[in-house]
């Protein structure tokens, strides 16, 4: 397994993480065979937004005494009032969810704002007492940090900028950040993907992500495969449909994600996910799906590894997605970014500017002048 720090909480995640909805309605011996399966293979991440008592306890019951081998996001305001999953700001609602979740696993690690996508969700968290509810139970040590979830990016920086949040939840896939900020992609996924509304690699989804790393807000994804249509021959949106190891690699090749959290339902399905650990760059490779569509890419890394190996050791990719986010304030380059290059074995400076990357890259970036900026803003070259 391979573990990223989430933003600057100084906790370690597997970039693997397990969402607990699949679980839901299981009963426990396949709870406890999953749930351990995940922990075996170094799974040590998790979410369990699901409001239902018995899921959480049976996920619980499994952890055992390795609940403090993991961490967890438990989400503030999912309540399942009907037996339907829901979304609640009624304090007295709100409380009495979570302080069951707190009873069945004694502590949250994330205590997760759930789903803030509106600015009538916004409201509802941080104009009202329920953000004082949050906040009071970090001091209280009930939660170790705040989260929230959300599925828009214009709400989510929204929310970073509060700077109350130290990690966001958010769906992350190719077909969503191909449609336009003002485009639901709840609604699109809910509706069936359509490539109608593409548009390019959307520039404030790209911001966001790069916003968190520069402000040390870990990132943790959902919705990674569309709900499974990426990976369906029948429902994709692409010219053809993706693979599993596609969808994890572009998630987690975007700046700041530490873990994508997906659904487990079987011991089977642990082991298969977990492919992904040991898949060739050529299985991770997503640029063919992006070679289907218009070229609204040219000029913009995407982080794809293409342009590998270079010559003078430089981990292309990673240079970039440095610069990406430095580009944002080019004026105040947050330590820990410029700490990260700084780490790196080789740096732009060391570009030999032999052009062998820009004649593999499928998206004609100036890899050669962003190697020379990278040098000159982090390294004063």
């Amino acid at each position: 397994m391979e573990y990223r720090q989430i933003g600057n909480t100084g906790v370690m995640a597997s970039i693997l993480g397990m969402g607990g909805e699949h679980l839901d309605g299981k009963p426990y011996p396949q709870v406890e065979a999953t749930v351990r399966a995940a922990l075996d293979v170094g799974v040590n991440h998790l979410d369990v937004f699901m409001p239902g008592q018995e899921v959480r306890r049976n996920i619980a019951k499994a952890l055992g005494d390795r609940r403090k081998d993991v961490t967890i996001q438990g989400h503030i305001g999912s309540t399942d009032v009907g037996q339907q999953y829901d979304i609640s700001r009624d304090m007295p609602t709100v409380r009495k969810y979570f302080e069951d979740l707190l009873r069945i696993f004694g502590y949250i690690d994330f205590g997760m704002l759930f789903f803030i996508d509106s600015q009538k969700d916004y409201q509802g968290v941080f104009e009202t007492p329920f953000i004082d509810y949050a906040l009071k139970l970090k001091e209280k040590g009930d939660i170790r940090h705040i989260g929230f979830s959300s599925h828009n990016p214009v709400m989510a920086r929204q929310v970073i900028q509060t700077g109350l949040v130290e990690m966001m939840m958010f769906s992350i896939n190719l077909a969503f950040d191909l449609y336009p900020a003002q485009v639901n992609a709840l609604d699109q996924l809910n509706q069936g993907l359509s490539n109608e509304a593409f548009s390019g690699l959307d520039p404030q989804r790209a911001a966001l992500y790069q916003l968190c790393a520069s402000k040390g807000v870990g990132i943790t994804v959902m919705k990674t495969l569309g709900a499974g249509k990426l990976i369906s021959p029948e429902h994709t949106p692409f010219a053809q449909p993706m693979t599993v190891n596609q969808c994890l690699h572009y998630a987690l090749t975007r700046p700041g994600v530490a873990s994508v959290m997906l659904g487990y339902q079987s011991p089977q399905d642990v082991e298969k996910a977990m492919e992904y650990l040991s898949a060739s760059q050529a299985q991770r490779d997503y640029t063919p799906v992006l070679g289907t569509l218009r070229s609204d890419f040219r000029g913009k890394c995407v982080y794809c590894g293409h342009c590998q190996p270079c010559p003078a050791g430089i981990n292309i990719a990673a240079v970039n997605k440095y610069l990406d986010i430095a580009r944002l304030d080019p004026d105040h380059v947050p330590p820990s970014v410029r700490a990260h290059y700084m780490a790196l074995e080789h740096k732009g400076s060391q570009c030999l500017s032999c052009g062998r990357c820009q004649q593999r890259c499928p998206f004609g970036v100036d890899v050669i002048e962003n190697m020379a900026q990278a040098a000159r803003l982090f390294e004063g070259a």
